[in-house]
C-alpha cells in the first residue's frame, strides 16, 4: 500500500511539471522591424486568459511552452505558433491529453495568420503602405525618452475597404486585456469605431502603429435622439501610461456632442480604471461650466449643473451629481470637521436613496410574511446594518474621488 502511495504521489507531481500559468507563456508582440522578433524588450504579455483556458488560467500538458503571438504594428498581420521541451504523453502519464494550445487561440481569431516566422518576416515591410482607416478627428504629442512622438485618433465604419478585416484582427486584443470582454456584431451599422495610430517613421519613411480603439453603440432615446453608450476602450500594453485614454475620450465626446440628435452619453459597465479616467475627463470639461463655479459648488447639487453639463457636454444627471461630489470634495476642507462633515452627509443623501425605497419594500413584506419570518427577513434591513453599509460606501466613494483629484492635481 505505501508503494502504492508513493507512486501515487509521484504521478501527480509528474503531472503538475506538465501545468503552467497561461498568462505567463503567451508572448505578444507588435513589431516594426524584423529585429523586433529577438527584442524582449517588445514582448508583453496577456492579463487576461480563462475565456480560451478556463478560470483557473492554466495550460496542461507541456513543459518549457512558448506561444507566440505576433502582429505586424500597423496592419496587424498575424503570427502563431508555439514551442515546448517536451508534451505529456497519454501512454506514460495515466492517459492524459495535452491542451489544444493553438487550436483555442485559433478559433478565436480570423483565418488567414500565418504560422510560418518566414512569411511572416515578408508581411514587416508591407507596413510602409498601411494606412490608417477612417478620418482623423485628432492629434497630439508626446515627450517621452525617445523623444517627440506624434499620435492621431480617427474615426472608422465597417464601410471602409479593409477595416472589418483588420477590426477582426484588432478585436483579439479584447479577450486578453478587458475582463468579460466579447466580440460585437460588426453588421449592426450602430457601432462607431474610434481608433488611435501613432505616425512614426522606419527608415526615413513614415509609418502607422496601432495603439488602441474605443467601441459606442448608438442606442435610441425618446422620442427622437439617441444615447451613445460607450462599450469597450484599450490601449495596447506598450502604449500605456502616456494620457493616451484620455487624449481618446476626449475626442470621442467632441466628435458626439457635435451631433445634435444626441441627448446623452452613457458607459456600459465600466471598469474600475474607466470609471477614474471618466471622472477626471468630465471634471475637466465641468470646471469650465458657469454651474461648477467654485463659490457655487458648496450650495449643494443644483439644477443648473444637470442641465449646463447635459446641454454643453451631453453628460446625464447622474454623472453630473458625480462630478458635483468629485469637484466639491476638491473645494472642502477636510480637516475642518465642520466642513468636511457637511460634505459627507451630503454624499450620504444620494446613497440612502435606495435604502429609503426599501421601506416600501419592507411594509410589503408585513404584510405577507408570518411576524416570526418578518424578524428574519429584517435583519439585512435594520439601523445598524444600514448605517454600516452607507458609511463602506460613502469611504469607497472618498477613495475613488480623492484618486480623481491627485490626477487632477497635476494635470
Amino acid at each position: 500500500m505505501a508503494a502504492a502511495a508513493s507512486g501515487m504521489g509521484l504521478s501527480r507531481n509528474v503531472l503538475e511539471s506538465f501545468v503552467c500559468r497561461a498568462n505567463d507563456v503567451i508572448d505578444i508582440k507588435l513589431v516594426r522591424q524584423e529585429s523586433d522578433l529577438e527584442d524582449s524588450k517588445t514582448t508583453f504579455h496577456p492579463d487576461l486568459t480563462h475565456q480560451l483556458f478556463g478560470d483557473n488560467e492554466n495550460i496542461f500538458g507541456y513543459k518549457d511552452l512558448l506561444v507566440k503571438l505576433y502582429y505586424t504594428a500597423g496592419r496587424l498581420t498575424t503570427y502563431l505558433n508555439m514551442t515546448y521541451s517536451q508534451k505529456v504523453d497519454p501512454v506514460l502519464h495515466e492517459g492524459m491529453q495535452a491542451d489544444e494550445v493553438l487550436k483555442n487561440i485559433a478559433e478565436k481569431m480570423p483565418p488567414g495568420f500565418c504560422t510560418n516566422i518566414d512569411d511572416f518576416t515578408m508581411y514587416i515591410p508591407k507596413e510602409e503602405t498601411f494606412q490608417p482607416y477612417g478620418t482623423q478627428l485628432h492629434s497630439y504629442k508626446r515627450e517621452t525618452e525617445g523623444g517627440h512622438r506624434l499620435f492621431e485618433i480617427y474615426k472608422a465604419d465597417m464601410s471602409i475597404p479593409g477595416f472589418r478585416e483588420f477590426h477582426e484582427r484588432l478585436q483579439m486584443f479584447v479577450l486578453w486585456f478587458i475582463d468579460a470582454g466579447s466580440f460585437i456584431d460588426v453588421d449592426d451599422e450602430k457601432w462607431n469605431y474610434y481608433l488611435i495610430f501613432e505616425k512614426y517613421l522606419c527608415d526615413g519613411s513614415p509609418r502607422y502603429a496601432t495603439v488602441g480603439y474605443l467601441t459606442a453603440y448608438s442606442y435610441y432615446a425618446y422620442p427622437d435622439k439617441i444615447r451613445p453608450r460607450i462599450s469597450q476602450v484599450l490601449v495596447l500594453p506598450p502604449f500605456q501610461r502616456l494620457g493616451h485614454g484620455v487624449e481618446l475620450l476626449q475626442a470621442v465626446y467632441r466628435d458626439m456632442r457635435e451631433n445634435t440628435d444626441v441627448l446623452d452619453i452613457t458607459v456600459e459597465d465600466p471598469s474600475e480604471e474607466f470609471l477614474r479616467l471618466r471622472d477626471f475627463v468630465d471634471c475637466v470639461n465641468c470646471k469650465h461650466l458657469p454651474a461648477f463655479s467654485t463659490e457655487l459648488l458648496k450650495a449643494g447639487f443644483t439644477t443648473d449643473m444637470a442641465q449646463q453639463s447635459q446641454e454643453k457636454l451631453k453628460i446625464n444627471k447622474k454623472q453630473a451629481r458625480r462630478v458635483y461630489e468629485i469637484l466639491r470634495l476638491e473645494q472642502t476642507d477636510v480637516s475642518n470637521a465642520a466642513e468636511f462633515r457637511e460634505f459627507r452627509l451630503d454624499v450620504k443623501r444620494r446613497l440612502n436613496a435606495p435604502f429609503r425605497k426599501e421601506s416600501s419594500y419592507t411594509e410589503k413584506l408585513r404584510n405577507v410574511l408570518k411576524p416570526e419570518e418578518f424578524v428574519v427577513a429584517m435583519e439585512d434591513f435594520s439601523v445598524e446594518n444600514r448605517h454600516a453599509k452607507l458609511e463602506e460606501m460613502f469611504q469607497d466613494c472618498l477613495a475613488h474621488y480623492k484618486r480623481v483629484l491627485e490626477r487632477l492635481a497635476v494635470a
